[in-house]
């Protein structure tokens, strides 16, 4: 399916969000996702469902100053 990721249109294969993690090899913890402008508790990234068109905003933390 088709969405868009981080503002980069992708074709993906998964199915949810925590597949769509490591589908791009996304590791550790310390992120935060929204789908479609809405936040999406860690408990609920498994079964949360993604749709082709979805929005998807993976946020990372920065180090600096």
């Amino acid at each position: 399916m088709r969405v868009t990721v981080n503002g980069e249109q992708r074709e993906i294969s998964s199915a949810s969000v925590v597949a769509l993690l490591r589908e791009l090899d996304y590791e550790g913890t310390h992120f935060a996702i929204a789908v479609n402008y809405d936040v999406v508790p860690r408990s609920r990234w498994a079964e949360t469902a993604l749709s082709n068109g979805d929005e998807i905003e993976i946020i990372t933390p920065r180090q600096g100053g």
